[in-house]
């Protein structure tokens, strides 16, 4: 019954400028910004931008990392991050010079100069902010899903070139391993179940990727694979972490000595589900606020449909309802109190009832939206739902608010209204697919405060009552009842002609 829907539920990001601010404390992309503001003329650099081996001591004293052992390469990683991200410009040095001779040694190529980015980094709007931001991902990807090279000599050909077919890496291939790892990270946390903002242990990210979802116990060949998966993950969330893509908790080194092999064997039961025993060691990673935001622009960017809470605050009622269909409860809310806000509530009840109305496939749930929608409503807007009471298809949920909001004179609603708005109702619940326990709930007590339900129920005016009291024979708990919908269900088809 439920229309196509997107693949992706809704994010809910935190606002530009907490996201900006959030950017600018990343440690990869502040350590960037330090070193731009340093830089000047006498930076020497080479050939390909990066400072010279001379230069990193003073830019690790400019950072403050100085005590630390890893300092200078700190160092040199934010300094390309500066070039690659117009926070430093390099020109090319000619074969003239510029003359001065001095300034310049064998080993140094190109001046040095800020560049334009930098000002709109700690000046520019929050929007300025984040595009810098997202340029500084790109780089880190990229990074991550490079080759790893122990021994560069290995791997020259000829000409002096890196032989890519030697190192056995396909640059395509891990980049789209690298993206559908981070979409399902990303699916996990929005989606409903998942864990939220909640880590994710990176043995069940790596099955994610490996294990068919029809297998049962994993073979020792996944297994394996799982492990090799969970050893580069590893390698690459450390990456990715100082971007303020995610945050993560690396697999404990002391488990290779455990384990008495190169890679921990991956932790996954007899069902392929993670098993829970110390799997904190074993790697735990979350996407942060702002890696939400990066991994949604990525994602749009390749043409995937990725909503975020907020996009129908400024749209129609109708776009409203029908974009509530592939809202979790948590974020359909959310819209809807953005869409809300700032409207008159008697206009907004006025519209949101007359986008409920229709016969067609998606009907049912834009009216049981249009219902969670009048509940945030305020009894201001009682005069336009007052409007609808002799309605057929919005009288009896107008009847329902009335009630709940304790108003008087609420004319008692007819049978036949009765028996389609409980029709409708659970036609709704069956698109909106909820949990099946509480739709029993709803189809229990339903037959059990009408006496007599599927012998009026299959008389009902509804293009779904056929549809639904099929559904309540494979639901109701009760046999007979059960029994009873399945016959009521078959007249509702015959009197249809289906």
């Amino acid at each position: 019954m439920a229309p196509d829907r997107p693949t992706l539920p809704p994010v809910q990001l935190h606002s530009d400028a907490e996201l900006a601010r959030d950017a600018l404390a990343t440690p990869l992309l502040s350590r960037a910004a330090r070193l731009a503001r340093w830089a000047g003329p006498e930076t020497r650099v080479g050939a390909g931008g990066e400072l010279v081996e001379e230069q990193l001591p003073a830019a690790a004293d400019v950072l403050g990392l100085t005590a630390d052992e890893d300092g200078e390469a700190y160092a040199s990683e934010a300094w390309r991050l500066a070039v690659d991200t117009g926070l430093v410009e390099v020109e090319d040095g000619d074969d003239e010079g510029d003359g001065s001779g001095e300034g310049a040694g064998d080993d140094a190529s190109g001046a040095v100069s800020v560049g334009e980015n930098l000002a709109l980094l700690t000046g520019g709007a929050p929007l300025d902010v984040l595009g810098i931001w997202l340029d500084a991902l790109d780089v880190v990807f990229a990074d991550a899903t490079a080759p790893v090279l122990d021994d560069i000599a290995d791997v020259i050909d000829e000409d002096g070139e890196i032989d890519f077919e030697l190192l056995d890496w396909n640059p395509e291939e891990e980049a789209e391993f690298l993206e559908g790892v981070l979409g399902n990270l990303y699916l996990l946390t929005v989606g409903e179940g998942g864990p939220g903002d909640g880590p994710v242990p990176l043995p069940a990210l790596a099955a994610s990727m490996i294990v068919p979802d029809d297998m049962g116990e994993p073979t020792d060949d996944v297994l394996e694979q799982v492990s090799e998966a969970m050893m580069r993950l590893d390698d690459q969330f450390r990456l990715l972490e100082p971007i303020g893509l995610v945050e993560y908790q690396p697999v404990d080194e002391a488990l290779m000595a455990e384990e008495g092999e190169d890679e921990p064997a991956a932790q996954l039961d007899e069902d392929g589900e993670v098993d829970d025993e110390d799997v904190s060691r074993y790697g735990m990673v979350r996407l942060t606020p702002l890696g939400l935001y990066g991994v949604r622009a990525r994602m749009m960017e390749a043409g995937v449909d990725a909503p975020a809470v907020g996009e129908l605050a400024d749209k129609g009622a109708d776009v409203l309802l029908d974009g509530l269909a592939s809202y979790p409860e948590t974020a359909a809310r959310a819209e809807t109190v953005g869409w809300l806000e700032g409207r008159d509530a008697v206009g907004a009840a006025r519209e949101l009832l007359g986008a409920a109305r229709g016969a067609d496939e998606g009907s049912p749930l834009r009216r049981l939206h249009c219902q969670q929608a009048l509940s945030l409503v305020g009894v201001e807007a009682e005069p336009a739902v007052r409007e609808v009471l002799d309605d057929p298809e919005l009288g009896g949920l107008a009847r329902v608010w009335l009630v709940e909001r304790g108003a008087a004179d609420v004319p008692v609603p007819p049978e036949a209204m009765i028996f389609w708005l409980a029709i409708d109702t659970i036609a709704a619940q069956l698109d909106a697919r909820g949990e099946l326990e509480e739709l029993r709930e709803l189809i229990e007590g339903l037959t059990g405060r009408h006496s007599g339900f599927f012998d009026a129920a299959w008389r009902v005016d509804h293009p779904a009552t056929a549809e639904v009291l099929e559904a309540m024979g494979r639901l109701h708990p009760d046999k007979t009842a059960a029994k009873e919908a399945r016959k009521a269900a078959f007249k509702a088809r015959s009197r249809g002609g289906a």
